[in-house]
Parts: structure tokens; C-alpha cells; sequence
């Protein structure tokens, strides 16, 4: 083992403006969705290689008739599994190009609707206006940029929201 101490560094950064401030603070991060093949399987690889858990589970029995989501959980990590149920779904189309990915990494925001705008005026491409999702649990809003290539970041605001996860989303464990 080492005797080194972890020593702070000092790397010399100031405040260019006086009285600057945080134009996106962020809470943390909301969940990370990859685009796959298979999210059956891909949900199982990463349950029994990597010890996540069921979390919710979203596919034609919820309502959604276009993909089939499995979100994971462990600790505070959460990632979605998305595999489209159509071959023309903008989600094939996806895989087909770039293969099995990330395709959004969503942040944890107090308001949505103002991280969008600040984002955009500052030149960020829109993948996602404001959007409101609404179920018996409250509400959700979602709004997204794109980052790099095709990779989006999704602004998430869930102060008004009580569910488990997000609409059409259900809680139970999935067998797999």
C-alpha cells in the first residue's frame, strides 16, 4: 500500500465575471438510456453481470405500442433499455446506424422548461421541445438538446411527479 497523502489542487480558476452564476444547475443524474437489440436480454446481461435490479418495465402491456423499455437500477444509477418493436421506428434506425449505444443521458433539473431555453439561446441544437407527461402519480417534464453526434441530454423535472419512474412505466419485477 502507499504512503501518499491525496492533496488538494489548486488550478488556479477565477470567476471572469463578478457576480456570475449557474445558468443549468443540475440536481444529478436522472437515468442513462441505451438503444439495444434485444433489452430482454440486454436487461438480463446486466442483472446477472453487474448485480442491477428490476426498476420498471414499459412495452405493449403499458400502453406503449412503438418500444419496450427495462429500467435498472443499483444504488443511484438507473438505465433504461430500449428496443424498438418496429423495424421503420426511428429507434431501428438508430441501431442500424450506430448499433447498441447510449442515446441519452438524461439530468436530474428543478425546472425543465427553463434549462431547455437557456440551453438553446446559448446555441444548443433542440432534439425536444417541453413536453408534459401526465399520469394518477403527477406530472413529469422532459425537454432534450443534442449533445455530440447523435447523443441527446434530456432534461428531466420530477417535483410533481410521485411515481415510481415515469408514465407508462410500471413497477413491477420483471422475469426474465
Amino acid at each position: 500500500m502507499s504512503d501518499k497523502k491525496i492533496k488538494s489542487v489548486d488550478y488556479g480558476l477565477e470567476k471572469i465575471f463578478e457576480g456570475a452564476q449557474d445558468f443549468l444547475p443540475l440536481l444529478g443524474t436522472d437515468y442513462v438510456e441505451f438503444y439495444v437489440g434485444n433489452a430482454k436480454q440486454s436487461a438480463h446481461f446486466y442483472k446477472t453481470a453487474f448485480g442491477f435490479q428490476s426498476y420498471a418495465y414499459k412495452g405493449l402491456e403499458t400502453g406503449s405500442r412503438d418500444s419496450v423499455s427495462y429500467a435498472l437500477k443499483q444504488d443511484k444509477i438507473v438505465l433504461v433499455l430500449t428496443t424498438p418493436l418496429n423495424s421503420k421506428s426511428p429507434i431501428n434506425d438508430h441501431l442500424v446506424k450506430h448499433g447498441d449505444g447510449v442515446k441519452v443521458i438524461a439530468l436530474w433539473v428543478d425546472d425543465a422548461r427553463k434549462a431547455y431555453e437557456e440551453t438553446t439561446s446559448r446555441g444548443a441544437k433542440s432534439y425536444m421541445e417541453p413536453f408534459v407527461e401526465k399520469d394518477e402519480f403527477g406530472e413529469v417534464v422532459r425537454a432534450g438538446i443534442y449533445t455530440y453526434g447523435e447523443t441527446v441530454h434530456m432534461f428531466v423535472e420530477r417535483k410533481n411527479y410521485k411515481g415510481n419512474f415515469f408514465t407508462r412505466f410500471c413497477s413491477f419485477e420483471v422475469r426474465l
